[in-house]
């Protein structure tokens, strides 16, 4: 079976994906794929804002005052540690489990402590998706200008976080039909990730109404430093997207960026813009790509058609 993807696309993604293979063996020995703390100092996003690096673990949450008390480690040069309560948006309220150690940002800067880009921060989760992103690297590296992947092969073995915090590695999805593709929480630009999301809304509900049963939809951010697994988690909650079998997945950047030059999706960054094309892959229950359609205005019935034939 010959892929959709045109000549000169695959052209423009293996110039991408070369420039990607260089950037990822140049740097290989400072990427190590964890999710890590900036050490930097405190920066400030605007006037009078301050933002420190933080790292704690969660008490309680407060549901009604939409708070999270966490007690947290030494930020040097700014506070001993302490126990304190903090304002946090409701898809991070909602991951948010006593006992879990995390990492985020302090702000200052109005009446409130605020706490934002909450990730998880346990030792285990944190060695799982390190070691998983230097072994996609290597394998992309190895690749060389052959990094994207045909209709026919496997994906690559990955593993990233999901909307709640939780750790998802590739091989959870084997023995099921997963149609995959990315996205990000801010793109402004209607016809693009809008709609690739709205046509996998209507994806989940046509295949289940055509009897299919064996299926997962997997949505990966292209923009992992912004989109957090709480940001994912709202991001689906604000559209009532159903996620018993839709998974929302993102982080770390170096990951991310080694599955698009596996997957042939370009993306490059202009300020908080970002400029990408966008693929949805639909993979069989081995791990193999069977069809695939590049833009946002794929056919959804396309895509229930090959669904139901697996």
């Amino acid at each position: 079976m010959k892929s959709s993807y045109s000549p000169l696309a695959r052209l423009s993604a293996w110039l991408l994906m070369a420039g990607m293979a260089l950037l990822a063996f140049g740097c290989a020995k400072k990427e190590t794929g964890a999710i890590t703390a900036s050490s930097s100092p405190p920066t400030e996003a605007h006037p009078g804002e301050k933002r420190y690096p933080l790292t704690g673990e969660v008490i309680s949450a407060n549901l009604d005052r939409q708070t999270l008390t966490v007690t947290h480690d030494e930020i040097k040069g700014f506070m001993m540690g302490m126990t304190m309560e903090f304002k946090v948006a409701k898809g991070d309220l909602e991951n948010a489990k006593p006992g879990q150690r995390i990492r985020g940002e302090l702000v200052m800067g109005g009446n409130e402590l605020l706490l934002e880009k909450i990730w998880p921060d346990d030792a285990a989760t944190t060695r799982a998706v390190a070691a998983a992103t230097n072994a996609l690297t290597q394998d992309t590296s190895m690749r060389g200008k052959e990094a994207y992947r045909e209709i026919g092969e496997k994906v690559p073995e990955f593993t990233l976080l999901d909307q709640t915090g939780q750790a998802v590695s590739g091989s959870k999805f084997r023995g099921k039909q997963v149609v995959v593709n990315f996205i990000y929480s801010r793109c402004p630009i209607a016809t693009m990730c809008p709609a690739a999301t709205m046509n996998m809304i209507s994806l989940q509900k046509a295949a289940r109404a055509a009897g299919v049963k064996n299926f997962e939809l997997v949505s990966i951010s292209l923009d992992p430093e912004f989109d957090t697994p709480g940001i994912l988690k709202e991001y689906a909650s604000v559209r009532g997207i159903d996620t018993s079998n839709f998974s929302f997945l993102t982080g770390p950047d170096a990951a991310v960026r080694q599955l698009l030059a596996q997957l042939g999706v370009i993306r490059e960054f202009d300020g908080a813009t970002i400029k990408h094309s966008l693929a949805t892959v639909l993979i069989d229950e081995q791990g193999k790509i069977i069809y695939r359609q590049d833009g946002s205005q794929w056919k959804v019935d396309d895509f229930v058609q090959h669904l139901k034939k697996g």
